[in-house]
Order: C-alpha cells, then structure tokens, then sequence
C-alpha cells in the first residue's frame, strides 16, 4: 500500500493507498459517510460506506470528531462527476481524538476567528493564503539569487531610526542603552553593497504606528534591496521585472489556491503582459483632481483615496515618481523641479485593485555633504548618523534601493481583504495573542 499525500492523488487512481490526515468536515447520508479530509497538502473527500467496512470502523466514521487526526486506508477514485479525485475508505485508524472543536461550521465573526487564530489557520482561506504567502518568498529569493543579489541579514535592534521617530518601539538594552526595533534594513543594507555590489535583506520589521485600517500591521516581513551603480530607472526596472517574475510564478505555481479563494485572475495576467505606468507625483495628483473631481493637494504625499484611485484608472501597476522632498526621508536624493518644487527622486509602486503601495523606493544621496545638510535641516542627530554619512566618504558611488512588504503584496495576489489575514500570527494595536 502507497502512503501518499493528497496533492499527489490523481496519481494513484485505482490503487490502494493511505493517508495521514486531519478530518474537517463531515457529513451522513443513509449507510454512506462522508469525510472531508485534508493533510497539508490539499483536500478531497473520503466516501465510507457502511456494507464495505468492519462494525468499528463504520462506526468511527460515524462518531470521528471534526479535527480528529486520522489513517485512512482506500482506493483512489475519481468522482463520477467533477474533474476531482477521492477515496474509497476500506479502513480507519483514529491518531488524535478532537471534541467539540471551537470553531465549527456556522459563521464566525473575524473577531472571533482571530482570537482563536493557531485553530482558524487549518481553514481553506488561510491554508491557501499562506501558500500564496511561501511562493512569493521563493519568488523574491530566487530572483535575487538569479539576479546577483547577496543576502545580507541585517540587525532587528537598532540604535537609531531609518524612517519616521515617532513609529519606534522602544526596548532597554542592558543596563541604561535605549534600543529600537528595527523599520527598515536599508541604512545597512547601503554600507553592505561597497562590499556586495548588490544586496537584499528580509525579515520582520516594526513600525509603532497606531493605526486600525485594513491595510496596517505593528509587525510585519520587509524585503529591502539596494543596488551600486543604479539610478532610479535601473532600480524601477528591476522593480517591474521582480514584481512579474512573482505574480507569473503565482498564477503557475498556486493555481489551486487561487481558485480556492475564488480570486479573479485577469488584472493579474495582465499585469505579466504589460509595461508598468510610469507617472509623476504632480501628473498624477492632476489626474485625480480634474478627471475624478477630488481636490488635491499637490504639496501632500498621496491619500489613500487618490492611490486607490490611480490604481483603478490604469488597471495595472504604476511607478508614481519624484514625490515633494518635504514628505519623504532624509537620505533620498533631490532637485528641484521647474515649478521651484524640492523632489525626491523616489517612487511608490501602486498596485491596482485597491492594493495600493506595494513598493517603496528611491535614488540615494550619495554626495556627503548634500545628506549631511539634510540630517542636520531635520534636526537629527549627527552622533546617530555618523556612521552612515562615513558610508558617503570612502569611494561614494550612484546607489539606488527600494523596499517591498510582503504582507501587502500577498493580499493584492489573494485578493483578501484585510492585511491581518497574510501572515500566520498578525500583531496590531488590539491583536497581541495568540
């Protein structure tokens, strides 16, 4: 007999097999049984039925709890009508006895599923969310492996900020030190490519911001990329061709998980095929205000509503470029435009379908005393940042990165609605357990 999982099971159609599984649904009809079945790998179906089997085993089919871990052993069959495979039960083994599982088969509100988030993840939706999830972090990998990149891990306790100083969590550190849990690897990941050339970081970030919304999380996964000898064109490049490989590696690789989730795929295709939309901050604050009748601020980063708004009007992803200086970081280079306007030379990569920023990104400062003036015109401290302007006095050179959140990029791929529901165990300003 083939112990086999059930991913691979249209492969043994007419054979006896088993399968290690946990029982999640179920369901009774005159002398059959039915029991959804799964083990990690995907779903079917067990049909038992009650002449073919011993008293005890026709018996636990009847009686198996929901979550009850089990072996069944049958014959792969395929259903008489759908382009599906199951199992024709000969015999089960109970492993693990489930009782009265918290979350059965009536409507949970997303309060409660939350709550009780290490049961809710053996649900479909986040089985096949965090799938999703595992193959754009082997897309990322693999792509900068392909591409050169190094892997550079850098530290989750840093002294300073990378980003905004009132998003920090706060941590003492041995005796009187004062750390901060890291917002970005970026600052580290621009002294690594004078070693590298080309390097990228990923791992948890945190940011203290005390936001409710749908698309916020207080700790979530960062990959960060920085590139030697890249203006903001090379680095929008590559964005684009990441931001493809993923997406084509999804529709190929999790197309089970997708249809499961019931997620309409055409935006997505689309996106594979097409040239991104490449678009300036002041162009675009424009399109909103005169072909949708918003008013604007030209001054302002975008809003929500404008971004989803840009997103929806093109329909694919767009590089929304050279935003006011005044609203971007410190270590971005600048210039100022032919409306006296200070700009970043940065964009945000805006992905349709409400997804809105999936990318952040931009040219670097590399002459030290242009970012040296900025760290100073910001009040921060010199002490802090000493080290990162040394970065810019040894063989400075063109540099460019930008920053990609997981969490975000799987929820557009999903098509899921809340940010909370892309990674295992989310943590917001009300979420603290499990």
């Amino acid at each position: 007999m083939n112990n086999i999982q059930i991913k691979d099971i249209s492969k043994y159609l007419g054979q006896e097999v088993s399968i290690m599984c946990w029982v999640y649904n179920k369901r009774g009809s005159g002398k059959l049984n039915f029991l959804e079945i799964r083990d990690g790998s995907g779903f079917t179906q067990v049909v038992a039925e009650k002449d073919s089997l011993t008293a005890d085993d026709w018996d636990l089919t009847d009686k198996i709890g929901l979550e009850s871990s089990a072996k069944v052993n049958g014959v792969v069959k395929k259903h008489p009508a759908k382009e599906v495979y199951e199992i024709g039960l000969k015999s089960i083994e109970l492993l693990g006895v489930s009782h009265e599982f918290p979350i059965g088969k009536k409507e949970h509100g997303p309060d409660f599923l939350f709550e009780n988030r290490d049961l809710y993840l053996r649900s479909k939706t986040p089985w096949a969310v965090l799938r999703i999830r595992d193959q754009v972090f082997r897309s990322i990998t693999q792509f900068f492996f392909e591409e050169g990149f190094v892997r550079f891990d850098t530290p989750i306790l840093q002294p300073t900020s990378c980003e905004d100083t009132t998003q920090l969590f706060s941590l003492k550190y041995y005796e009187e030190a004062i750390m901060y849990l890291t917002q970005s690897g970026q600052l580290y990941l621009e002294a690594g490519i004078a070693s590298l050339g080309k390097a990228y970081d990923f791992g948890p970030v945190f940011r203290a911001e005390k936001s409710k919304t749908r698309n916020h999380l207080s700790e979530f996964w960062m990959m960060d990329a920085e590139m030697a000898f890249f203006d903001q064109k090379a680095s929008e490049d590559l964005q684009e061709k990441l931001v493809k490989r993923i997406i084509n590696d999804v529709l190929t690789g999790c197309s089970k998980e997708l249809e499961l989730l019931q997620r309409n795929t055409e935006i997505l295709k689309k996106t594979v095929e097409s040239d991104f939309i490449r678009i300036k901050h002041f162009d675009a604050k424009k399109l909103v205000e005169e072909k949708y009748n918003l008013k604007v601020e030209y001054e302002d980063d975008m809003t929500t509503e404008e971004e989803i708004i840009i997103g929806n009007h093109f329909n694919i992803p767009v590089f929304i470029e050279d935003y006011p200086m005044a609203v971007k970081s410190f270590y971005m280079k600048s210039y100022t435009d032919s409306r006296n306007m200070l700009r970043a030379i940065n964009a945000d990569l805006i992905a349709p379908e409400e997804a809105r920023e999936i990318i952040g990104g931009s040219q670097r400062e590399e002459n030290y005393a242009k970012l040296k003036s900025e760290v100073v015109k910001r009040n921060y401290s010199l002490e802090d940042y000493n080290w990162y302007l040394d970065t810019r006095k040894y063989g400075t050179v063109i540099h460019s990165g930008f920053g990609l959140g997981l969490e975000r990029i799987v929820r557009w791929l999903s098509g899921v609605h809340h940010i909370r529901e892309t990674i295992p165990f989310p943590r917001t300003t009300v979420l603290k357990k499990p």
